[in-house]
C-alpha cells in the first residue's frame, strides 16, 4: 500500500499543493474537492485507492495549502480554476485519468474533459452536477442572487453557508449518525475560510456558477458524445445536489453506473469504504 505524499507544483504565478499516491504506471485518477475545502477531503479514501490508481488531489488556487492569489491578479471563475488545474496535470505528466468529479469539482473536472476528451478514462460523480434537475432548493437563494448581483441583502444571504455553523451542516445534513462524519474535516475548513478574503473567493465562484448553469448542455453533449464510463455514488438527502441530477446522467450515458444511498453531502467522509468500491470500478 503506496504512502501518500505531499507536493507542491509551479503553474504560472500560482504554487499548487497536491496530494499523491500510487505508482504512475497504474491507470490515473484525479480527485476534485468541493466548495470551502481542500484536497483533505480525501484524506479517508486515498492510501485505499493507491494499489490501483495512480491518485493526485489538488488544492485549487484561493483552497486549502495552494497560493491564495488576490482577485485583482487572479481571477476566480470556475473556467480559470480549470484553466490552472489543466496546467498542473500537464506539468505532473498525468496525461490520461478518470475524474471524481464533487461539488465545486463538477465542472473543473467537466471543463477538463470536454477539452480533452482524449485524455479522460471515466467519470466518478459523487454530488457532480450536471443538469437542472440536480440543482436542489438550497440553490433558490443563489438563484435569487444571480438574478439580482447588485443587491446586498442577496449576497449577505448567502455568507452563513461559509460560517462555522454553516460549514458543520453541510457535513451533518442528512447523514444517519453525526458519528460517522469526524470533526477534523469541517474545523479545517472552517480554519481555511476564516482567513483574509477565502469568504469573498468562495462567494465569486457561488456568483460565477451561473456559467457552470449555462454551460450543462455543452457538458451533457460532450457525454453524448464520447460515451465516457461514469460511476456516480450520491446521498438522497444531499442538501445541494439533489439525487435526480445523477440519474440524469443516464440520459446521456445510459450505462452509467449509479447508486443512491442514505446519506448527505459528504459520503467520502460518511460512506468512504463505498467510496472506495465504487470508484475501483472505473480502473
Amino acid at each position: 500500500m503506496s504512502n501518500v505524499q505531499y507536493k507542491t507544483a509551479q503553474v504560472d504565478s500560482v504554487k499548487i499543493f497536491y496530494r499523491e499516491a500510487g505508482s504512475a504506471s497504474l491507470p490515473g485518477l484525479l480527485l476534485l474537492h468541493g466548495h470551502a475545502s481542500a484536497s483533505h477531503t480525501f484524506r479517508n479514501i486515498i492510501v485505499q485507492l493507491a494499489d490501483t490508481f495512480h491518485v493526485v488531489a489538488p488544492d485549487y488556487p484561493g483552497f486549502g495549502n495552494s497560493d491564495r492569489p488576490e482577485p485583482k491578479n487572479y481571477p476566480y471563475t470556475f473556467a480559470n480554476l480549470a484553466n490552472t488545474i489543466d496546467k498542473f496535470t500537464e506539468q505532473i505528466g498525468l496525461t490520461k485519468y478518470s475524474i471524481y468529479l464533487f461539488d465545486f469539482g463538477a465542472p473543473i473536472g467537466l471543463m477538463l474533459a470536454s477539452k480533452h476528451p482524449d485524455r479522460i478514462t471515466g467519470l466518478f460523480t459523487q454530488s457532480g452536477n450536471a443538469y437542472d434537475e440536480g440543482l436542489a432548493p438550497a440553490f433558490e437563494g443563489i438563484k435569487e442572487w444571480w438574478a439580482n448581483p447588485e443587491d446586498p441583502a442577496k449576497l449577505d444571504a448567502l455568507r452563513p453557508i461559509f460560517s462555522p455553523q454553516g460549514i458543520d451542516r453541510a457535513y451533518m445534513h442528512g447523514v444517519e449518525s453525526p458519528s460517522l462524519v469526524g470533526p477534523d474535516a469541517p474545523a479545517l475548513d472552517t480554519f481555511y475560510t476564516s482567513r483574509e478574503g477565502a469568504v469573498d473567493i468562495q462567494l465569486a465562484l457561488l456568483r460565477d456558477y451561473e456559467n457552470n448553469v449555462k454551460s450543462y448542455p455543452a457538458w451533457q453533449a460532450y457525454l453524448r458524445e464520447h460515451r465516457p464510463k461514469v460511476v456516480g455514488l450520491w446521498g438522497k438527502n444531499d442538501p445541494f445536489f439533489a439525487s435526480p441530477g445523477a440519474e440524469a446522467f443516464k440520459r446521456d450515458v445510459p450505462d452509467a453506473d449509479i447508486t443512491i444511498i442514505d446519506a448527505g453531502h459528504f459520503l467520502n467522509e460518511s460512506h468512504p469504504q463505498d467510496i472506495v468500491k465504487a470508484l475501483k470500478k472505473l480502473s
